[in-house]
């Protein structure tokens, strides 16, 4: 007999696992799905807004910028300080993500560690999902909800929306590396390079954030053919971080367009990378992860109170409200 659960929540990342939480703290039964084994290339800005309304403790943070330089496609670079004393955290995914679904598990979510393998409906309606556990099991869980937050390439999305319902996307590749530059470089620990040079992506941009005692370098580009890992190897050549240990090496597509529905209208909703929901030319993603898992926990539960799925769609349309301009200038 397979498990039953009031909500099942695919993808353990900044939106699922905020969504868990919600509904956690809820009282609904919460299964939380996640593979544990997989780090998102993120340079790891968390803006202030985010630090407050989602209570990210200072311990989390890796370290804490008070500028930024943009550097444009004619070499031209400006820097903005931030002022009165502000600044923008920034976090490590490799120990941010497994933080945020510790949390959910302490509000009373139950944790799932495997991959998504598939999503069915069985004959009294109910959704049935497959999951493929590390010790090559396969675990069957029964849902009243599904909260797809399981990446650009999500599963839940392809099961239930079709294949061809994606968001257009770029792929990224950073490496985080020990943060010893050399004494002459232009690399601060204090500061968020944005490099928009078409030799380090023709369509994207590049980036040099600090992490504390590492630094997160990388690029993204839809353009077939254009070495991401060469164009990181120039960005910490620049910033005089060529000879620096290299941790670890990651890459993944960034979806950069909000899908036009993110619900099915009866039992199913999107969040985070799944829903598209990157900020185009900022890359910005983990505070609209986290709002969008937020959002869908609010219409999840609206939506199992009083029985009506059109609830569903209150995520999408409360999101594009509050962000859908930023989305649509970037």
């Amino acid at each position: 007999m397979a498990s039953c659960y009031d909500i099942i929540v695919a993808g353990g990342g900044p939106a699922g696992a905020t969504a868990a939480l919600e509904l956690a703290k809820r009282g609904r039964s919460v299964a939380l799905i996640d593979r544990d084994d997989r780090v998102k290339p993120c340079g790891g800005a968390i803006p202030p807004r985010a630090i407050n309304d989602f209570d990210i403790p200072q311990s989390i943070l890796k370290a804490r910028v008070t500028s930024a330089r943009m550097i444009s496609p004619s070499g031209r670079e400006v820097d903005m300080e931030i002022s009165n004393g502000g600044y923008v955290g920034m976090v490590d995914r490799e120990e941010f993500d497994p933080w945020l679904r510790e949390r959910a598990a302490h509000a009373g979510a139950e944790r799932m560690t495997g991959r998504l393998k598939a999503v069915s409906r069985l004959e009294d309606g109910a959704l049935q999902v497959e999951i493929n556990g590390g010790d090559g099991q396969t675990t069957t869980l029964n849902g009243r909800m599904i909260i797809g937050a399981d990446g650009a390439n999500s599963t839940v999305r392809r099961s239930i929306f079709g294949p061809k319902k994606t968001p257009p996307y770029v792929f990224a590749y950073h490496e985080i590396v020990e943060a010893e530059a050399d004494p002459d470089s232009k690399y601060s620990p204090v500061r968020c390079d944005v490099i928009y040079d078409g030799s380090i992506s023709p369509d994207f941009y590049g980036w040099v954030f600090p992490h504390g005692e590492s630094v997160s370098v990388g690029c993204g580009s839809a353009v077939k053919g254009h070495s991401l890992k060469e164009a990181t190897r120039k960005l910490r050549d620049d910033a005089g971080l060529d000879n620096s240990k290299t941790i670890r090496r990651e890459g993944a597509p960034l979806p950069l367009k909000p899908l036009r529905r993110w619900d099915n209208g009866r039992d199913v909703v999107l969040a985070g990378d799944a829903a598209g929901i990157v900020a185009p030319s900022s890359g910005e993603g983990i505070y609209y992860a986290m709002r969008s898992g937020q959002l869908c926990a609010e219409a999840v539960e609206a939506a199992l109170e009083t029985g009506r799925a059109a609830e569903l769609k209150t995520a999408r349309r409360k999101f594009m409200k509050e962000h859908g301009r930023v989305f649509w200038i970037l």
